[in-house]
């Protein structure tokens, strides 16, 4: 049976992105910057271009995962911002941020007003709406 979610244990590996991808690319820039170094024939411009390139792999895997992330954040706030609507003034929904909203989205329907109002009045960050959740509310589809 699966560990129950909590804010001690939310957060969620990709297993593609950050055990193999990640590990592949950083070593494979490893190599670049080693063979430009060793090369024996000299061939400066090219070896550069490679270490250019093996850097490029690892940016383009970091803009990927931050690009789903952010659209999971999107989506995560229109969600929250619709159920935040309807159990508390649609006013205050407007009023939270998205950092905010996406904390919320752990918090249970019978404890999401007192946060809400909470977080409004002392402008809680996500961190702190997590850990103050006391019926936390699992999201195990997310990336």
């Amino acid at each position: 049976m699966p560990k129950a979610q909590s804010a001690a244990n939310h957060a969620m590996y990709d297993p593609v992105t950050h055990f193999v991808l990640m590990p592949i690319f950083t070593i494979n820039l490893g190599v670049a910057i080693y063979w430009a170094i060793h090369d024996p024939q000299h061939r400066l411009g090219l070896d550069l271009w490679l270490v250019v390139l093996a850097f490029a792999l690892i940016l383009v895997n970091t803009k990927m995962r931050n690009y789903s992330l952010r659209v999971q954040d999107r989506l995560i706030q229109l969600e929250e911002r619709l159920r935040v609507s309807a159990l508390v003034s649609p006013a205050e929904a407007l009023r939270l941020t998205m950092r905010q909203l996406v904390a919320l989205r752990f918090a249970s329907d019978q404890e999401l007003p007192m946060l809400v109002a909470h977080t409004l009045g002392e402008s809680l960050t996500s961190r702190q709406i997590k850990e103050r959740i006391a019926q936390w509310r699992p999201d195990p589809i997310r990336l």
